[in-house]
């Protein structure tokens, strides 16, 4: 979402919906190799009219499309920022009521136990991935224990 929003600072608000429109489909892929295809045709399809747009979306390339390196039932949670958005949102309305902190350390305690009493919520409450999805972060797929145990 903020990386839209940066995008679309770029070309004049009569183009925005049009850009939107013609970049949303890099992010709806299959694959990262279907992505970066999308994007190299959308990048030359609105270069000679768009070029700050063009030179962001392709500086930005690796970053944008991140989310396709973990498993396909992570994308939909990592593809936004919005749980920590909502984190960091927390952090600062309780931060204003303090006002004034008297020293680092008061500041370090607050949040801390904020982060702490965070930490203890997400543990009990719905799991934002399934314990099968993490897995497969950490756990190689069969091919590559095979090819270990065979060399």
């Amino acid at each position: 979402m903020h990386f839209m929003r940066n995008l679309l600072a770029r070309v004049p608000k009569s183009a925005q919906a049009m850009l939107a429109a013609t970049v949303r489909p890099i992010f709806q892929q299959a694959s990262r190799e279907e992505a970066q295809t999308q994007l190299r045709q959308v990048c030359a399809a609105l270069r000679a009219r768009f070029p700050k747009a063009v030179e962001l979306l392709e500086s930005a390339e690796e970053e944008v499309l991140a989310f396709y390196d973990f498993p396909p039932e992570h994308w939909r949670q990592i593809y936004s920022t919005n749980p920590l958005e909502r984190l960091n949102k927390e952090l600062k309305r309780r931060s204003a009521v303090v006002g004034i902190f008297p020293n680092r350390d008061a500041v370090r305690r607050l949040f801390g136990a904020l982060l702490a009493e965070q930490n203890d919520e997400w543990l009990v409450q719905r799991h934002y991935f399934s314990e099968a999805s993490m897995r497969k972060l950490t756990d190689p797929p069969m091919a590559e224990v095979v090819g270990v145990v065979s060399k």
